[in-house]
């Protein structure tokens, strides 16, 4: 396994590296070891499964609010996803801007996500499932976001026929109206 940064500090992929033969592979998905020799946190409380029915189905951008903001790591098991970080810490030199990667169960890929961003997807196939491991207990109460198209933020969503998203998901508060 390839643990590798990406552009915003903290955002990181996982890259699985297979050992093949005849029957398969097999390949480290995570390491405690390799997570914490990387500076990611590696305690994870809580494993979720998201199951989205249709393509063009649209989650996001979450967080939990301090104190118990969270660390993630996503990985789609079925299907492909567009997953995309917001940073919204607010120190941070790349405070409102986003990075996006593919995941798919072909590529086996894992976003890891840190404290202090949002995060969202959208399906890009019918029947993606998706795991996450998270560092904090949910909590409803701190669950906040922003919205997926402020234009301020501008994540460049893949096109689809048609998006599916929750009521609640659609009127979270802009960038502006949450700081």
């Amino acid at each position: 396994m390839r643990i590798e940064p990406l552009p915003l500090a903290g955002l990181h992929l996982v890259v699985p590296e297979p050992i093949e033969d005849d029957r398969g592979f097999f390949a480290r998905s995570f390491s405690r070891e390799a997570f914490e020799a990387n500076g990611l946190d590696s305690a994870f409380s809580e494993w979720s499964i998201s199951y989205n029915r249709r393509k063009g189905t649209l989650r996001g951008l979450h967080m939990q609010a301090p104190p118990h903001t969270e660390t993630k790591l996503v990985q789609c098991v079925r299907g492909a996803i567009f997953d995309v970080a917001v940073d919204l810490r607010r120190a941070s030199p790349t405070f409102g801007q986003w990075h996006a990667e593919e995941l798919s169960a072909e590529n086996r890929r894992a976003f890891y996500i840190p404290q202090g961003f949002a995060h969202g997807f959208q399906t890009l196939s019918d029947d993606c499932e998706l795991i996450y491991h998270i560092s904090e207990p949910y909590r409803a109460g701190l669950a906040v976001g922003v919205r997926w198209d402020d234009p301020d933020i501008a994540v460049a969503w893949p096109e689809a026929e048609q998006r599916i998203m929750s009521t609640r998901d659609a009127a979270l508060p802009s960038l502006r109206e949450a700081v």
